[in-house]
């Protein structure tokens, strides 16, 4: 499907009718120009391009270009900005590989940057054997999200440019890491967006694809095929790490694990001394695999329950029952994946925030997330603060916590900060 000629915009080729622009090699290169304007964020280094800043109809030639070709964006005056994936069919109609003009975006260029993003992880201190190598835009490689889980890899081809230099990217991996095994899991609904089919499987190596990594003091389970994302929440380890630390260091004895999804937060405050943990999650499948958890760290299962159910009914039934928990951790799927549904989306958080704070104990911890990208996190602290004036709680404010280091985000793309967490602890009555 990437390979359909896409004709319908207006190409520029230098402002001269029936000359295309030139790449640095001196081949004929496809040019995007943009209205007056709309080149402040690429001069600010931001890497994406929307449909509405770019000019359209006669001034320059009509041309075609592939789904994920590379084109030049000009400024409106003409001036080189960047060298960018082109897509017809997504909002982000470019997206940025270069701003030097003298750049070839070759598979010379796609390895050097696949180097760069994997040596950039011995910079982080990450204790687990499942780390993120590659973070999309963050890491110069829009579109693109390769996971290692001990001897395998997971690949994660998100837009059209990722997707049109899948073969280089997958030979520069496994130079790179020197591993043979990858799986492809480019199956998330974004890349409908960018008018690509769903696609799953081994693009290297085989074998099964059940996983077991180790993370800080324990282990887990996950099967890269069928777990959510590549497999699993990596972004998360270090807040399991931080949630083991509290509950250990103040003592927690009863936890409730809310969209516990495979049990990871529940693993992690188990080893950190807690007495029992309530586990919550709409999936059956996922809570066999918490149990598998559980079972794999040696812990006794009575230590556990495990309840699949609907989270927002099963915090109001406890509240009418007049439940109590010493720490919460309130980790839900993404409510807004854009600033379009934040509205919407800031009620959800509101009401399970302030059903949480209700449900905890006077010095106990709720460790609550949002992993949607149109909340901010000064959005989010509000609506935390909100819920907390609606619960008639007071709670201080300990710790703000992130993705994981080696999913980060940078001082030209703040929109790589999608993971939002703060820690609060009930104040004493």
């Amino acid at each position: 499907m990437f390979l359909t000629p896409l004709c319908q915009l207006s190409f520029l080729g230098n402002g001269v009718p029936g000359v295309f622009a030139k790449s640095p090699d001196n081949h004929p290169m496809k040019s995007l120009r943009l209205k007056p304007g709309k080149e402040k964020s690429l001069l600010r280094r931001h890497p994406w391009v929307f449909d509405g800043a770019i000019a359209s109809g006669g001034s320059g030639v009509s041309g075609c270009a592939e789904a994920g070709e590379t084109v030049r964006i000009d400024s409106s005056g003409g001036q080189f900005l960047a060298w960018a994936a082109f897509s017809l069919q997504s909002k982000i109609r470019a997206r940025v590989w270069s701003f030097n003009e003298a750049q070839r975006i070759d598979a010379t260029f796609i390895g050097a940057a696949c180097a760069r993003a994997i040596l950039a992880r011995s910079f982080f201190n990450i204790q687990s054997d499942g780390l993120r190598l590659i973070h999309g835009e963050s890491d110069g490689l829009p579109g693109l999200v390769v996971d290692r889980y001990g001897d395998t890899l997971v690949a994660q081809f998100s837009s059209c440019g990722s997707e049109r230099f899948k073969a280089v990217i997958v030979d520069a991996l496994l130079k790179q890491t020197g591993l043979t095994r990858l799986y492809e899991r480019s199956d998330a609904s974004v890349r409908s967006l960018e008018g690509l089919p769903e696609a799953t499987g081994w693009l290297a190596g085989s074998g099964n694809t059940e996983v077991i990594l180790t993370e800080h003091d324990w282990k887990l389970s996950l099967d890269i095929a069928s777990g959510h994302k590549t497999g699993f929440y990596l972004d998360q380890r270090d807040s399991r790490h931080k949630f083991s630390q509290y509950t250990r260091r103040m003592g927690f004895k009863r936890v409730l694990n809310c969209y516990s999804y495979t049990g990871g937060f529940t693993v992690a405050a188990l080893a950190g001394g807690a007495a029992h943990v309530t586990s919550i999650d709409s999936s059956g499948p996922a809570i066999d695999r918490a149990i598998a958890n559980v079972a794999l760290n040696g812990f006794d299962a009575n230590r556990t329950t495990m309840r699949d159910a609907d989270v927002n009914a099963a915090l109001r039934q406890y509240v009418k029952d007049g439940a109590t928990f010493d720490a919460i951790v309130l980790d839900p799927p993404k409510f807004a994946p854009t600033t379009y549904h934040a509205e919407r989306a800031a009620r959800a958080y509101k009401d399970i925030n302030r059903l949480a704070l209700t449900l905890l104990e006077p010095g106990g911890a709720l460790f609550t997330y949002s992993c949607s990208g149109g909340i901010s996190a000064d959005l989010f602290h509000k609506i935390v603060a909100g819920a907390g004036l609606d619960a008639g709680v007071d709670a201080y404010i300990t710790e703000r916590m992130g993705g994981a280091p080696d999913h980060p985000m940078t001082v030209t793309f703040p929109e790589g900060e999608y993971l939002k967490g703060l820690v609060l602890v009930k104040k004493l009555v």
